[in-house]
This record gives structure tokens, sequence and C-alpha cells, in this order.
């Protein structure tokens, strides 16, 4: 990929558990040139977050530990400044998270995030997966040993409705149809190819509407 500055690429993969976001992450890492540093949400869940505090960013839906919820956009934060630090001293940065508004109280966590990559090249991709899909990955994984197929099925489409709002993305793969590889492929393409990234722009252009 050719450099147009001396700040590192982001690249901000959104989508919901299972979904294929690290598979996506490891092959970024594996065949993009220079160094690709990995700061997404299984990164701060397992190895920088205490584990009185976990799951951190990894919180499930549905404001079941409004006492974490301060810590949770403390925690966001953190990991865009850091974002943020890396760029600027050209390195790339690739990231998976599951951004979504499902708080106990609002917390407008995404466009937070946004402002804090002003100036930044980032692209903004949704990881798209078709629910029965997710649901075979889950299975399989024992994520849900001892749940209904209705009650996890409930959950999965509740993810995929709040992670994807308000779906305003740069480009979107969908990891059913593609592997991870030919995912960091288009990336990789859409990188190259343009048109410059704006989906970060646009998602704070829309948080300060007068409502």
């Amino acid at each position: 990929m050719p450099k147009t500055s001396d700040l590192g690429q982001i690249v901000i993969l959104n989508g919901v558990p299972r979904s294929g976001r690290w598979s996506i992450v490891a092959s970024i890492q594996a065949t993009f040139d220079g160094p690709w540093m990995n700061l997404g949400v299984d990164t701060f869940k397992e190895h920088v977050t205490r584990k009185r505090y976990s799951p951190g960013i990894g919180l499930r839906l549905g404001g079941e530990r409004p006492d974490l919820e301060p810590l949770i956009v403390a925690l966001y934060a953190a990991i865009y400044e850091s974002i943020a630090s890396h760029s600027r001293l050209d390195l790339n940065v690739v990231v998976d998270v599951g951004h979504r508004h499902s708080y106990a109280t609002p917390r407008k966590i995404l466009a937070d995030s946004a402002r804090r990559m002003n100036g930044l090249p980032v692209l903004f991709v949704g990881i798209r997966c078709p629910t029965d899909v997710i649901m075979e990955r889950r299975r399989n994984t024992g994520w849900d040993k001892g749940s209904s197929p209705d009650s996890v099925r409930v959950r999965v489409h509740r993810w995929q409705r709040e992670v994807h709002t308000p779906a305003i993305y740069d480009m979107e793969v969908d990891t059913s149809s593609l592997s991870p590889g030919e995912c960091a492929e288009a990336i990789r393409r859409r990188l190259e190819d343009g048109p410059v990234p704006s989906a970060f722009q646009r998602l704070v252009a829309m948080s300060e509407k007068p409502v």
C-alpha cells in the first residue's frame, strides 16, 4: 500500500461476536506490509483489563453491569487515544470491536471514539455475517452450552441490530461468503484505490446535529 503521510493507517473492524473479526485481524497482520498492531477488544479484555473488571469493553448487551459502564467509557477513550498515538508514530493499527448503544444509560461511545481520531487515516469496516452462520459458530465453540436455540437467536439478532446501528461505514464485508484472507484483500484494495474514507467524520457530524 502506498504511503500518503507519516501517519500509520488505522482499520476499525466493527461486528458482532463470532462474525470473524479476529480472523481478519490475523490475516491483515500476516499479509499487509509494515507493522500492524492489534489493539482490539480481545487484546484488552484478555490481556490488559484486570479480571475484577472483566469483561471490560467486551461487556454484553442489556445493561447487566451498570456499575462498570463508567469504566467502559474510560476504557474506550483510552483505547482510542492509544490507537491515535500509535498512528502518530507511523504504526499501522487494526482494531476488532463491537460498538453498540445498548447500555443502562446512553454513552455515545462510538461518536466520542470517532472524535478522538480527528485528522488520522481511519477506515471503518462493517463486518457482516448472517445470524444462522453466527449461531453455528457459537455452537461449534461451546459458547451457548445449556441455552435454548431460540434464546440464542434472540441474543444474536439483538447484537446484530445494536452493533450495526447506524451502519455508517466506509465499506462492508460478509464473512459467510468471503474467507478472512479475501476480506483482508478487499480491505487492502479499498485502502489502495480509494475513495478517501469518511465514515468517522460522518458519525461525528451526525452526533452534533440538534435533536
